[in-house]
């Protein structure tokens, strides 16, 4: 397989919701079946930065390094040869026009573009991304280094995916593989979640504003590379 892009995806920010699994049925492409962790069906608002950012190895000027956040949940597809686990984004949000915009039109992946910001100290962490009356906000204190999760652990599950799967309509699925090494979580000490769920992801979604969620930590990152995808024969 090729490597379509590489970048460094850097200080992931993880708020892991539980979620009736009804709720995700519409969004589950063909070929794949929800992932569960001890019986419990997740979805998780990520916010990142996407950093060094190279296409084909080539950067693209003025797009290298932005902020993403992205509301994703958990699926599986068996294989002849293995169990894989990936994610699906119900929407992507960048503030960058054109990678949204190619994102949609060539790769059927839900991005939109809006303003966004982020800030960093020593102790915290935090993402804003608003558009017009809908201003979205997560912030934590870092805490301690937890490490790398351990096996079938929560934190293994919510990190863990090396695969991406893309919904093209109801016959078709696109498959992509994701490299990196594993990461190292830290534990969150303190947060602050506000995000109008129910504006940037429709009404199903909308009870999540007033949940706690079912964990949180930030994730370190490491380099990663996105293979060329491929449209599944099923």
């Amino acid at each position: 397989m090729r490597k379509f892009l590489t970048a460094k995806w850097q200080d992931l920010v993880m708020a892991n919701y539980q979620i009736a699994p009804h709720l995700l049925a519409d969004f589950v492409p063909k070929g794949t079946s929800l992932d569960f962790h001890d019986g419990k069906c997740f979805v998780s608002l990520v916010a990142f930065m996407f950093l060094d950012v190279r296409v084909l190895k080539v950067p693209v000027p003025f797009h290298v390094n932005f902020e993403e956040v992205n509301l994703r949940f958990y699926v599986k597809r068996e294989t002849p040869e293995e169990m894989r686990r990936g994610v699906v984004f119900v929407k992507e949000i960048v503030p960058r026009l054109a990678i949204a915009t190619v994102a949609r039109v060539f790769y059927g992946e839900p991005y939109e573009a809006w303003r966004m910001s982020h800030a960093k100290t020593e102790k915290d962490l935090s993402y804003a991304w608003w558009k017009a009356d809908s201003v979205n906000q997560i912030k934590i204190e870092i805490g301690e280094n937890a490490g790398v999760p351990a096996p079938n652990s929560h934190g293994e599950f919510i990190v863990e995916h090396y695969w991406g799967y893309t919904k093209r309509g109801a016959s078709r699925t696109d498959e992509y593989k994701v490299e990196h090494p594993k990461w190292e979580l830290f534990d969150v000490k303190n947060y602050e979640i506000k995000c109008d769920f129910g504006t940037l992801y429709g009404e199903r979604f909308a009870f999540l504003s007033h949940e706690k969620p079912h964990s949180i930590f930030m994730a370190k990152g490491s380099p990663v590379a996105v293979y060329k995808g491929a449209k599944l024969v099923l």
